[in-house]
């Protein structure tokens, strides 16, 4: 046995001298210090020695295995070394070239003019509320006031995915499902992602973003939503900004409006930005239908509130005189790098 040992250790160490790296190195011991390996093998005999001189053969395996072990460690430490050592002289670095700038991206356009919005009704009391973006029918338009048989549901072309659902056409969904959760008083605007089946154009695109806001209280008028609308825009497009309102028509509100300001380009003179006119078209609006109100479970006798609805990619287009929207969703850097 103290042959067969000796033999082993012999065997171990010419291995161990023998590998040129580390996963050889772990070879060797695999096949000599593992679970089948060669000294473990000499231990699962023990059995067939004899009782007497068991302790004898036990002293010499744990010294053949820590003279084993010993050169294993020495031998991976100075492979390590060496490893290093030629990875150091691989990748050398000239601490003298002059280092690589980096690039820092941009705040898109469209991010930039909404985080203002929010901060502008944030400041006057506004919560900001998110809503699916795959709607059902009914949030998008019977609870609106807008029936299968409506002829303003026939002029939406709207993304259906089955008959009761849809990639939603308009953020105000939103308003209805605050609406039935939430008691008045409310102030809230939802900014959001909308999907029409627009033609991509200068001013067209089948994925848009809106931003609906909705107030209801008791004893709301139409006062009310004209001195804060015109206290948004004043704080979005400048203290001399004026507004005007047009009589309109949207199922969801009544009466409705569609709200113009003074041309911030030429002062209302009237130029190309706003076709001579001295106005520009901004979002509509108008005092929620009480059909609507009572639909969500609020009462019409009670309470009273405004809802309007703005395109964010118009504004963003209006305030930094952007005339294409298709420069928003080229990922352009050299256009992004302006805001």
């Amino acid at each position: 046995m103290k042959e067969k040992l000796q033999k082993i250790r012999e065997n171990a160490m010419q291995e161990i001298q023998a590998s040129d790296g580390l996963a050889k190195l772990n070879d060797v011991r695999v096949a000599f210090l593992g679970k089948k390996g060669e000294l473990t093998a000499v231990l699962k005999s023990m059995k067939e020695v004899a009782p007497e001189d068991r302790p004898q053969v036990g002293q010499w395996v744990n010294e053949t295995r820590a003279a084993i072990e010993k050169m294993l460690e020495e031998t991976k430490a100075r492979l390590e070394a060496a490893e290093l050592e030629a990875k150091l002289k691989h990748e050398v670095i000239d601490v003298t070239l002059p280092a690589k700038r980096s690039k820092l991206g941009h705040s898109h356009p469209n991010a930039v003019v909404l985080d203002e919005v929010e901060r502008i009704f944030v400041g006057m009391g506004y919560e900001v509320v998110e809503g699916p973006e795959v709607e059902y029918d009914y949030y998008n338009f019977e609870a609106l006031n807008i029936p299968a048989n409506h002829p303003a549901k026939d002029e939406q072309d709207t993304f259906y995915i089955n008959d009761k659902i849809l990639l939603r056409t308009q953020t105000s969904p939103v308003q209805v499902r605050v609406m039935e959760s939430k008691k008045p008083p409310i102030r809230m605007i939802a900014p959001g992602r909308v999907f029409r089946a627009d033609e991509v154009d200068a001013t067209h695109s089948p994925s848009f973003h809106q931003i609906e806001g909705m107030v209801i209280d008791k004893n709301i008028t139409f006062a009310d939503l004209k001195g804060t609308l015109g206290e948004f825009v004043r704080k979005l497009f400048g203290s001399n900004t004026k507004v005007k309102f047009r009589p309109h028509h949207f199922p969801f509100t009544e009466p409705s409006a569609e709200m113009d300001v003074s041309c911030f380009k030429c002062g209302g003179k009237g130029c190309r930005f706003c076709k001579g006119s001295g106005w520009i078209e901004i979002l509509g609006c108008g005092m929620i239908h009480p059909k609507v109100l009572k639909m969500s479970g609020i009462d019409p006798q009670e309470y009273s509130g405004f809802a309007f609805g703005v395109g964010l990619e118009r504004i963003t287009l209006l305030k930094y005189e952007i005339d294409d929207m298709r420069l928003l969703y080229e990922n352009d850097d050299r256009f992004l790098s302006q805001f």
